[in-house]
């Protein structure tokens, strides 16, 4: 069996070699000829998987070491019966902690706000979650979720974005439906925040309309940190890094134990298409998974005073404005952070 893996997934090298012919590639290289002979694809956010990479390949399974699945051609793969999976919720208690740490860093006491949470799944509960654990009024925006009856109270845009001193954006991208969330948060959203509000964005770039939030934030209607930026790596808005409070490349979920849940997802994806067997313990023969940590459990919210000593996103703010144009090797050779 032959796997084709990106160079940049971490903890990956050595776990894989004894079950399968496994070749490692920066993705510039992941080619149709590199693929051609290939069963399965290890994949970051980088891939773009569709006909013109894999039309010519016998590749059946790709497995993504991250969140989203806007790489994917997924009907294109589904009718070529390619199995396609992701690692949800790997990185969430990382992206929390950028979201709870910023918000700290600039001296907001949550006990005196109202945080908006758009998207309300893997990433946005936890968000939620800590938010109410450190004293803030948490109000939740997800349309699929109020539609399905889910428990809690959920509320439109409309409804939240006058409410909020915080509105932080968790959900996929997303550009057709009824939930399309490309630019979701266009001139009519920025109308409706309240004066001087804070728009995180740790989704995707496209869930703004960059020139419409560059454009409030040159008015001082409203605040912007920047962790997810349209047109990255090679082209985001100068203007956009220069307004926010704080601008990231694209690292919010770069946790050391966020890193190390997806490998463990693309593993566990794998071993079960392929019909290998896991070590989920100690001496147990399969492969290796027992020492990368499995998926965050509700009610573990750190507090303050551990968020804060836990990330300063400073220095990740001050590495972007110096070298914008080294965007995506700051992301690729970023030093994970421990979660709080």
């Amino acid at each position: 069996m032959k796997i084709i893996a990106d160079s940049y997934i971490p903890f990956l090298k050595g776990r894989l070699e004894p079950f399968c012919d496994i070749e490692y590639l920066h993705p510039d290289l992941i080619t149709p000829e590199a693929v051609k002979g290939a069963d399965g694809l290890l994949i970051r956010t980088r891939t773009r998987c569709g006909e013109p990479l894999l039309g010519e390949s016998k590749v059946q399974f790709i497995a993504s070491g991250t969140i989203g699945m806007d790489q994917f051609d997924l009907p294109w793969c589904a009718s070529r019966g390619i199995a396609t999976h992701n690692s949800p919720g790997c990185n969430a208690p990382g992206v929390a902690q950028y979201v709870w740490s910023c918000l700290l860093h600039l001296r907001i006491n949550p006990a005196e706000i109202t945080i908006g949470v758009v998207g309300h799944g893997n990433v946005g509960s936890i968000v939620a979650e800590w938010g109410e654990a450190l004293g803030a009024r948490v109000l939740k925006c997800d349309p699929p979720k109020a539609r399905s009856g889910a428990e809690g109270d959920y509320f439109t845009l409309e409804q939240m974005l006058p409410q909020c001193d915080v509105v932080t954006l968790h959900t996929p991208l997303t550009r057709t439906g009824e939930d399309a969330t490309f630019h979701l948060i266009g001139e009519r959203e920025v109308a409706l925040m309240r004066e001087g509000a804070i728009l995180v964005n740790a989704a995707r770039g496209p869930v703004v309309d960059t020139p419409a939030v560059v454009k409030a934030a040159e008015r001082g209607s409203i605040r912007l940190i920047t962790d997810c930026w349209e047109g990255e790596p090679s082209a985001i808005d100068r203007r956009q890094l220069e307004l926010s409070l704080f601008a990231t490349p694209h690292i919010a979920g770069y946790s050391l134990q966020g890193k190390q849940r997806a490998t463990r997802m693309v593993l566990e994806n794998l071993a079960r298409h392929f019909g290998l067997p896991l070590a989920e313990s100690e001496g147990e023969s399969g492969i290796k998974v027992w020492d990368l940590p499995e998926p965050y459990r509700p009610g573990h919210a750190p507090d303050a005073i551990r968020l804060l000593r836990s990330y300063c996103p400073e220095a990740d703010d001050l590495l972007l404005r110096s070298h914008p144009e080294a965007f995506e090797a700051l992301r690729d050779n970023y030093d994970y952070r421990s979660e709080p």
